[in-house]
């Protein structure tokens, strides 16, 4: 889960492949804030402290609070804008993001019809293998080898025991959207994933090349590509404005 940028002299590939999509456009979120990312804040963090698996990781009051901003960005989209289908990760955060989203866009403007859903799990978060839910700390201390690998490969490349690379998972987001171009042409997509989906969408839409700069967006943030002929062009990277209107009041309204 996550990655961390490095700053090694690395050789620069500014272009990848592309190909031609047909959808109209696409909008991506982050889930809200998880239980997990407070715990991977803390510097101080050297064990695997959390009795769960990625998959089942809760979103805490801060990142319920982040789900219905984006509900409340959501009701304001133009009907242009709006979203035809939503694609969520089948992991737990995210599908609770896209509950407490529609649940609160509804509420917002009841003009708003039903937005078609379906959960897929190539858009899931990064698999860490025998290191699910280990902090980076935690890494160092279980394998202090493995964490040299990663930390001289980068995560473009470091493919945990078990788990995956950010190129695997770009290799399944493609494949993810390829498909997509196939099942809803000329239709706006939103995406409910991840941050580590977030980057290889990066990759794969907008042909850049193996890169180690994989800065990771905040959560519940938003990032969209229009639609531009054949391809589809970055407008939006990892926007938070959303969060920032009335935050203070709106939290301890939320949390009370």
């Amino acid at each position: 889960m996550g990655f961390e940028q490095r700053g090694r002299g690395w050789v620069s590939v500014p272009q990848g492949l592309t190909i031609p999509h047909t959808i109209g456009g696409l909008w991506a979120v982050r889930h809200g804030q998880s239980e997990a990312n407070v715990w991977f804040a803390d510097p101080t963090t050297n064990i695997r402290h959390m009795r769960t698996t990625d998959a089942d990781v809760e979103l805490t009051d801060v990142g319920r609070w982040e789900a219905r901003k984006l509900g409340q960005w959501l009701a304001g989209l133009g009907s242009v804008q709006r979203p035809d289908l939503v694609v969520c990760s089948p992991y737990l955060r995210t599908r609770l993001t896209w509950a407490l989203m529609a649940a609160t866009a509804t509420e917002r403007n009841r003009h708003l019809r039903p937005i078609r859903t379906v959960v897929d799990e190539r858009i899931r978060d990064r698999e860490m293998g025998i290191f699910d839910l280990f902090p980076q700390p935690a890494i160092r201390r279980a394998s202090p080898s493995e964490a040299a690998r990663r930390e001289r490969l980068g995560d473009w490349w470091y493919r945990p025991p078990g788990g995956e690379s950010i190129a695997d998972v770009a290799m399944r987001v493609r494949s993810f959207l390829t498909e997509l171009d196939a099942v809803a042409p000329g239709e706006q997509v939103l995406l409910v994933t991840h941050d580590a989906v977030l980057s290889a969408l990066r990759y794969v839409i907008d042909g850049f090349g193996a890169t180690p700069d994989l800065v990771s967006v905040p959560t519940a943030s938003v990032s969209q590509w229009r639609r531009e002929g054949n391809r589809l062009a970055l407008r939006v990277w990892g926007s938070a404005d959303h969060l920032a209107e009335g935050k203070d009041a709106d939290f301890v309204e939320a949390a009370g």
